[in-house]
C-alpha cells in the first residue's frame, strides 16, 4: 500500500515539474518544433484548456497553471487522507 502512496506522488510531482516547465518556456524563446516542448505541451495542454474555459479574461495575464498546480495538490491531499 505504501508503494501505491509513493507511485501516486510521483506521478503528481513529475506532473507538476512539467507544468512548471512549460511555464518557464512560456518566458524564454525557444524552438516550438522541438520534440520535447511539442511534448511537454500535449501532456499539460488538455487540463489547461479545461481550466481556462471556466475562467474569467484577465486580459492576458494566464494563471491556469498555478490553478492546475494547486488543483493536483489539493487532489493529492483528499486521495491521501481518503486512503489512509
Amino acid at each position: 500500500m505504501y508503494s501505491l502512496f509513493k507511485l501516486i506522488d510521483l506521478v503528481i510531482d513529475i506532473y507538476i515539474i512539467i507544468v512548471i516547465i512549460r511555464v518557464v518556456l512560456s518566458w524564454i524563446p525557444h524552438n516550438p518544433h522541438n520534440s520535447y516542448i511539442k511534448l511537454i505541451h500535449q501532456i499539460t495542454e488538455p487540463p489547461l484548456v479545461w481550466i481556462r474555459q471556466w475562467m474569467p479574461d484577465l486580459g492576458g495575464l494566464d494563471i491556469s497553471p498555478m490553478i492546475l498546480i494547486l488543483g493536483l495538490m489539493i487532489a493529492e491531499r483528499i486521495v491521501f487522507s481518503i486512503l489512509l
